[in-house]
């Protein structure tokens, strides 16, 4: 209900134009359609100087009067010499008052009065367009900062000024426009590099398919390569700690011990002395033989494990479709930002203008106040505070719906979480259900269903969506949390209460681990609702306690997926990236010719490189996803079945090989 409360709120009070359009004095839109500002799309301010910085004026209100104009001012131009020639020259007075307030058309009112008043700017000065709002022109010549050229100007109130004046504006609008420049040639790089890029990804997604494929026949050996690789490496460290250690000896001082010298803040203090020498050799001796045992007792389990990778990659063979699953949860999450973004945008527009008494004099004590437009000319504001007006100052407001805002966006941040957890728990349970029919066929592949995928699509739409829902609620409460606790974090960073400090620390770590095991459960109740159809607490204590049954079972084939797995992505990522780097520098002879010539050659370079990493990433999760299914259908098959006639396994003959017969009872198939 508060949910629907919420959005109901966004949408009926929201407003994006206040994002997309700039606000005049009047709260009015720039280039807003069907109003007397359709064609005026930029703001102009009367008197830039009193504006801090572009953020002042892009965030917040720049206390001078602010107009929709239709093009920013190109000249230096002041009023005292526009009224003072606009009988001889009259073109330099229609071009000036087009930056007054509209209907203004009085240039023999008096000066004073129209400054007073604000009726028009005092000066203008040439400006650019940017964020649909006039800057000034600002550039360097010779290292000197000028406005058209120009290093002084009129301010039209008798004084000339030097444009370093307006340097704290300056420095963060040229940095600003820089950084636009350089977004202009980042954004034609890519209109002449998409084709390429594009490329690149198919071939990244070539090569992950093929990866996979090929892991059936090179899981065990690429493991074993680095296995032994460790070894060999543990082993010369070693062998050189010796040598460190026996040449030392007989050498005045190496005898000394660590105690002796004390704390050295030059470490290679302790490279001269044969202890140091001697403790590493020792620890690299303890973490040589930690392994060795580690393979000796373990060898059965990662047999095991290669096993399952070996089988995973078969599975994906049979079932093709799997691997082009993660675009539709890439489509629903996407959807599901969509949704979060545009509720978020109408919350944060939904107030209303508030308007506040802007005066020239600095002991008005109505300045800064709120004020209704409509009703202020009748106040005596104007009569104690000569020239004061009553402008748009920002979107607002005192009502209870409004002070509950913040509310209304934790909650639209609560059901985007929940949304998004939905969508992958829904593509874990499809790509579960799909692979769990590829194990339990008796015959393989012959008594696989056809479209598995499908079919587990719609099982897991018809039956399980609540049990998906419930555990992605869980998962989006602590993530909330978690969110609630960092924006904490980042409002009591100033704060010198070390208690407090330390007690968020614990708190965001133990919601980070206690996140890390809700995923850890949730994935694996996911597969066993898959399997068994039952509901998602069921599901997820019957999935613990098979999993520490066979905790060590786990451990291994975790690290022994997690390690080839992300050798892949660093195989596809880095091949894909060095290949688009001699393309892109034009050092491949052949298409030299075809390579586009850019501004810098590193963006589509690191496109290419991270989009290949993203492809191979969404390739393995569904690897990694079929192996933890046939993980814990292999579990399962080892506890219900004994592999008699009455009870046959259901694994394949490479797993049966492994087990031999000291595993094929029930009794011990744990471990």
């Amino acid at each position: 209900m508060f949910k629907e409360m919420c959005i109901f709120a966004a949408w009926v009070h929201g407003d994006p134009r206040k994002v997309i359009y700039p606000t005049d004095s009047y709260g009015q839109f720039c280039g807003q359609k069907d109003t007397l500002n359709e064609n005026k799309t930029i703001l102009f301010y009367f008197n830039i100087l009193k504006c801090a910085s572009p953020i002042v004026l892009i965030n917040l209100q720049c206390p001078t009067t602010q107009l929709c104009v239709s093009k920013c001012p190109d000249r230096f131009a002041t009023y005292i010499d526009v009224q003072a020639s606009y009988r001889y020259k009259p073109d330099q007075w229609n071009y000036f008052r087009q930056f007054c307030k509209p209907g203004f058309n009085n240039p023999r009112k008096s000066v004073a009065q129209v400054l007073r008043d604000e009726d028009c700017p005092s000066m203008i000065i040439p400006s650019r367009p940017f964020l649909k709002r006039c800057f000034p022109d600002f550039s360097t010549k010779n290292g000197v900062l000028t406005v058209a050229n120009q290093t002084t100007f009129k301010d039209g109130r008798g004084k000339t000024r030097n444009v370093t004046d307006l340097r704290e504006a300056a420095n963060g609008i040229n940095n600003v426009l820089d950084a636009r420049s350089v977004g202009m040639k980042i954004f034609e790089d890519y209109a002449i590099s998409w084709y390429w890029i594009l490329i690149g990804l198919f071939i990244a997604m070539i090569v992950s398919l093929l990866f996979l494929v090929l892991l059936r026949f090179t899981a065990g050996v690429l493991f074993w390569i680095f296995i032994f690789g460790v070894i060999g490496i543990i082993g010369y460290g070693i062998w050189h700690c010796y040598w460190e250690y026996d040449h030392l000896k007989g050498i005045p001082g190496s005898d000394l011990t660590v105690y002796d010298i004390g704390f050295q803040t030059d470490f290679r203090v302790y490279l001269q002395l044969r202890q140091t020498w001697l403790a590493f050799m020792i620890i690299l001796c303890v973490v040589e033989v930690i392994i060795i045992l580690m393979l000796i007792f373990l060898r059965n389990r990662i047999r095991i494990a290669i096993a399952l990778l070996k089988e995973g990659s078969r599975a994906i063979g049979y079932i093709m479709s799997t691997l082009f699953y993660p675009i539709v949860t890439f489509i629903l999450i996407a959807i599901c930002i969509s949704y979060w973004a545009v509720t978020a945008v109408f919350l944060a527009t939904s107030g209303e203008p508030v308007y506040k008494v802007m005066a020239n004099q600095t002991l008005c004590k109505y300045a800064n106040l709120t004020c209704d437009p409509e009703t202020f000319n009748t106040t005596n504001v104007t009569k104690l505070c000569p020239g004061a007006q009553c402008t748009f100052a920002f979107y607002g407001g005192e009502s209870l719906y409004h002070k509950y805002i913040f509310i209304f966006q934790l909650a639209n941040a609560f059901v985007f979480l929940w949304l998004v957890n939905f969508a992958i728990a829904l593509g874990q349970c499809t790509l579960a259900g799909a692979f769990a029919s590829y194990y339990w066929a008796s015959r393989k592949p012959a008594d696989i269903p056809l479209w598995p995928l499908f079919s587990s699509f719609g099982r897991a739409i018809r039956y399980h969506t609540g049990s998906l829902a419930f555990g992605a609620l869980i998962l989006a409460i602590v993530q909330l949390i978690r969110v609630i606790l960092e924006y904490l974090d980042h409002k009591l960073k100033g704060t010198q209460n070390s208690f407090t400090r330390f007690l968020l620390c614990c708190l965001k770590c133990c919601f980070w681990c206690l996140e890390r095991f809700l995923k850890f459960i949730n994935r694996n109740a996911y597969i066993m609702i898959a399997i068994y159809g039952k509901n998602f607490c069921t599901s997820a204590k019957e999935a613990f306690f098979l999993l520490m049954r066979n905790v060590v079972r786990v451990a291994v084939l975790d690290k022994v997926t997690d390690f080839l797995l992300f050798l892949g992505k660093i195989l596809v990522a880095g091949g894909v990236g060095v290949l688009a780097f001699f393309f892109f520098t034009q050092r491949i002879p052949v298409f030299a010719q075809e390579a586009p010539t850019l501004n810098y050659y590193w963006v589509p370079l690191l496109t290419v490189i991270i989009g290949s990493y993203l492809v191979a990433h969404g390739f393995f999760s569904v690897y990694a996803m079929c192996v933890d299914t046939l993980f814990l259908c292999f579990c399962e098959d080892l506890e219900r079945n004994d592999g008699s006639t009455a009870k046959p396994y259901f694994m394949s003959a490479s797993l049966h090989r492994i087990l031999g017969k000291k595993e094929l009872s029930p009794k011990k198939a744990v471990g």
